[in-house]
């Protein structure tokens, strides 16, 4: 059985449900190698063996959330807050431009005020002017208004992350306060797609209750709504979150669990959306050590190394564990480097690397227009 799905997605065949299901569902050894093989064929046909990075900035954890599963939400008052001032946000910029990296990130607990706002906007201006519109920005900086989205974009960003988590409604509202809706972050995609961005999304991987079903629908999610790029990690529990306060840590069985399950879905999201850019999250490396290389060979092509100055790592801990706090951004580049290399695959060092899914809708609707 699944060796026929396997082939049938290599055709570039469309795949059930079911079998979608099914494939989520994989335990054997054999046949997780064979989806990962396959998950691998599919990257490098349509988006080579080429890994993107993208400098990620965590400019601040000041949050008006309050999601149950996140560390840096507004009623842990457990956490240290601080917002990078625009100068610092520049510098880290210009050091991922510096290093060749092609990309940055800017990304931040959720804020909406305009003081915020009109200084996310400078900065962007700031780093487009300085870099000669050479380096990509991204920014990950939660729910917004259209009108928002728009001054970003005119500012010079050009990608947006915005995670849905899960699209299981009764699921999202057990991870979030009454007042956090699933269907403002949809309406929030839209807007985006509508001012232009590269749109991007992502769910958590092995939340409590979460079925191989759900996992399957946000795949078809992802899908019907086109999406250009996906980062999405498995779920990691944080003890200062309602979600983390009894659970004891991972044993080394629930981490290789959880890891498995975020490969597979990894896998999965490559063989059905095929050319959009897809990030090896950094969870994958709190479950792992090699953990980010495995998402590279079972269908991510972007990495994001960490590149927010040392003294505020410690301060953005979204989950327990997670690594790198303790590193420079000189020794993440060089560590990454070599362990991409490792594996036969090469940096794309200076390019955007942009979704080839969003350049080719891109071109059918520019020739649509003419």
């Amino acid at each position: 059985m699944i060796d026929s799905v396997l082939k049938k997605s290599r055709s570039g065949a469309e795949l059930s449900r079911g079998e979608l299901v099914s494939l989520l569902s994989i335990t054997d050894t054999a046949e997780l190698r064979s989806l990962y093989d396959c998950a691998y064929f599919v990257k490098e046909r349509h988006v080579g063996k080429r890994t993107y990075f993208r400098g990620i900035i965590e400019c601040g954890n000041i949050c008006v959330k309050d999601c149950y599963y996140c560390g840096i939400r507004k009623s842990n008052n457990e956490v240290e807050r601080f917002l990078m001032d625009e100068d610092e946000i520049f510098r880290e910029a210009i050091w991922t431009y510096e290093a060749d990296y092609g990309s940055c990130v800017i990304q931040s607990a959720e804020r909406t005020d305009n003081g915020y706002i009109a200084m996310i906007e400078r900065v962007v201006s700031r780093i487009k002017e300085a870099t000669e519109g050479k380096l990509g920005i991204t920014l990950s900086l939660g729910e917004q208004t259209e009108k928002t989205y728009r001054r970003w974009f005119k500012a010079g960003a050009h990608r947006y992350l915005l995670r849905v988590e899960t699209t299981n409604p009764a699921l999202y509202a057990r991870i979030h306060p009454a007042d956090h809706l699933l269907e403002e972050r949809k309406k929030c995609l839209a807007a985006l797609r509508r001012v232009g961005y590269q749109v991007g999304t992502g769910m958590m991987i092995g939340l409590p209750g979460q079925t191989v079903e759900d996992l399957a629908n946000d795949v078809l999610y992802l899908k019907e709504i086109d999406i250009d790029m996906v980062g999405m990690g498995p779920y990691i529990p944080h003890r200062g979150t309602p979600m983390g306060w009894a659970l004891p840590p991972y044993s080394d069985e629930q981490k290789a669990a959880s890891l498995q399950l975020g490969l597979k879905m990894i896998a999965v999201t490559r063989i059905v959306l095929r050319d959009i850019n897809i990030a090896a999250a950094t969870a994958l490396q709190a479950l792992e050590y090699t953990g980010r290389e495995q998402g590279l060979r079972c269908g991510a092509n972007v990495i994001m190394p960490n590149v927010t100055a040392a003294q505020f790592r410690q301060q953005y801990q979204l989950y327990d564990d997670k690594p790198c706090t303790d590193e420079n951004s000189l020794m993440c580049r060089g560590c990454l480097s070599g362990r991409i290399r490792g594996i036969g695959e090469t940096v794309g060092f200076g390019e955007w690397g942009d979704s080839p899914h969003f350049k080719k809708r891109s071109a059918t609707k520019g020739a649509g227009d003419e």
